[in-house]
């Protein structure tokens, strides 16, 4: 069985495409095994893309977290899917259905472009103490659930520690949350770090992350409703802005797509 590792400005994955009827697997039990950064491949997620339709394009995408639950919402693997139809198909416009929601996708020459839907932006959801001060995080659902808090400097977070201390909060029990730290970088500019649930750790870029921060810091009057970058880890910022139909709930999240290699599955 073939496998592309690709990444989305960072956050990095094992796709698998193209496969035959004879090819399904305990998928989630694959992805703790294949995703373990010493012993398998390496990654922040397993992803599954079929093809469904040529005309038109559509594919089947499902996303399994290193530790081997399943994703409603990734846009970066939305966007690695993306990159590969276009490679092996030619397609530069599809749809792609994640968990029972069905995404738009664009390719252009220096970008790859998927939509998340925006649904409720709770200021005050919890609280936390951050280098001895108490925080408060807003919650914005991207198809799956995050949590931003607005601080002065990202870089002087234990994004690690807090963040997993943040994902575990009574207050999102049981489903637990995505973390974000975020700060002001300029204007419709911003500067994110991301903890990830189902990767348990931080990640270098999270694309429903980015969706997030742009939603709560234009809720708090940091950036205006246009087009935002978002600075991550990487260093390879993505730009969040608004769907050209129906901007209050769906945001375009678009950046770089990286194949880095090749191999066969043992």
């Amino acid at each position: 069985m073939r496998f592309r590792k690709i990444h989305g400005a960072g956050n990095d994955f094992i796709l698998v495409s193209d496969l035959g009827p004879d090819d399904d697997k305990e998928w989630p039990k694959e992805a703790e095994r294949l995703c373990a950064r010493r012993t398998g491949v390496g990654a922040d997620g397993l992803v599954i893309s079929r093809l469904v339709s040529h005309s038109p394009a559509v594919l089947e995408v499902a996303c399994f977290n290193a530790d081997g639950s399943i994703a409603t919402m990734c846009g970066n693997a939305l966007r690695c899917s993306a990159w590969a139809a276009h490679r092996d198909h030619g397609f530069l416009q599809m749809s792609l259905h994640m968990a029972g929601v069905e995404h738009e996708s664009v390719v252009s020459d220096d970008a790859v472009w998927v939509t998340a839907e925006i649904g409720a932006v709770h200021p005050r959801r919890l609280q936390a103490v951050i280098n001895g001060r108490p925080i408060w995080f807003d919650s914005a659902h991207t198809g799956t659930e995050h949590v931003v808090a607005i601080v002065d400097d990202v870089d002087a977070i234990d994004a690690l520690t807090v963040g997993r201390l943040v994902r575990h909060h009574a207050d999102v029990a049981p489903l637990g949350t995505n973390v974000n730290f975020v700060q002001s970088a300029g204007r419709q500019a911003l500067k994110i770090r991301t903890y990830e649930r189902g990767v348990e750790a931080e990640t270098l870029s999270c694309g429903s992350g980015a969706v997030a921060a742009v939603a709560v810091a234009t809720m708090r009057g940091l950036v205006a409703g246009r087009a935002v970058t978002v600075h991550n880890r990487a260093g390879q910022p993505l730009t969040v802005r608004p769907h050209e139909t129906r901007p209050t709930r769906t945001h375009w999240v678009g950046g770089p797509v990286t194949h880095t290699f090749e191999g066969v599955l043992a």
